[in-house]
């Protein structure tokens, strides 16, 4: 089984191609360009340099969401693009538990945090029990002190990974009652291997779609959606009811 796989949903623009159990190519970059920029350029060079037949791919994978709004959209405008041209299937991972499963077989509670702004983060809990990744808590949007509480709660160790570590290391250390890691560098962001591997692993369990079936998961709404309906709201007249 060959995967397809691209993950542009937060800073970090990533594609690969899995192979069984073989990783055949992985282009990952974490620099300050677009990702309209670099998505198919990386595309492009994985082609060129593994010799693939596009066609050959059984399902192309996508970092589902949560993450960056205008990530999400060039990662699924690009893999519904590629299913409707090959005629393939698509397979939605999503985003935190592709990041989750950069730390396989990891002791503990994995949780990684993606930073979603005004003090939030994108998160979700893990653990892996006999070799499979296991759920404890989806992932959602959550103020990154509700998250510490939960963690502390649950008591036990955590290994942090994603682009909100840096944003919240402090805090981490200074509310957090439980031991906890960050993961490093070579793990601790997206990559589009595990999202192959784990979008191979739901092929075989059926959970596939149409590329017109497609749409990200945001999770929440955007900024300029909540803009727009603050001024909607503060331009209704007095006694309207909402």
């Amino acid at each position: 089984m060959k995967i397809l796989a691209l993950d542009s949903s937060g800073i970090v623009a990533s594609v690969a191609v899995v192979e069984d159990d073989t990783l055949l190519a992985e282009y990952t970059v974490n620099y300050k360009k677009t990702h309209s920029q670099t998505l198919l350029p990386m595309l492009d060079e994985i082609v060129k340099m593994t010799e693939l037949e596009l066609e050959s791919v059984d399902a192309i994978a996508v970092a589902a969401g949560p993450g960056s709004f205008t990530g999400l959209r060039i990662g699924s405008a690009t893999a519904k693009g590629l299913g409707l041209a090959l005629k393939k299937p698509l397979v939605a991972v999503p985003t935190v538990d592709a990041l989750a499963y950069n730390l396989y077989d990891a002791q503990g509670l994995i949780c990684p945090i993606m930073d979603a702004r005004r003090k939030q983060v994108y998160t979700g809990i893990y653990r892996f029990e006999e070799h499979q990744l296991m759920t404890l808590k989806e992932q959602w949007a959550a103020p990154i002190e509700e998250l510490l509480e939960e963690l502390n709660q649950r008591g036990e160790m955590v290994t942090f990974l994603g682009d909100g570590v840096p944003v919240f290391r402090e805090l981490i250390a200074e509310k957090l009652q439980v031991p906890y890691s960050f993961a490093p560098a070579h793990v601790n962001k997206q990559r589009a291997a595990a999202v192959a591997v784990l979008g191979s692993i739901y092929y075989k369990e059926g959970r596939t779609e149409t590329a017109m079936e497609h749409i990200p998961e945001y999770l929440r709404v955007s900024q300029a959606e909540r803009e727009r309906a603050e001024r909607e709201k503060e331009q209704k007249p007095a006694g309207t009811k909402i």
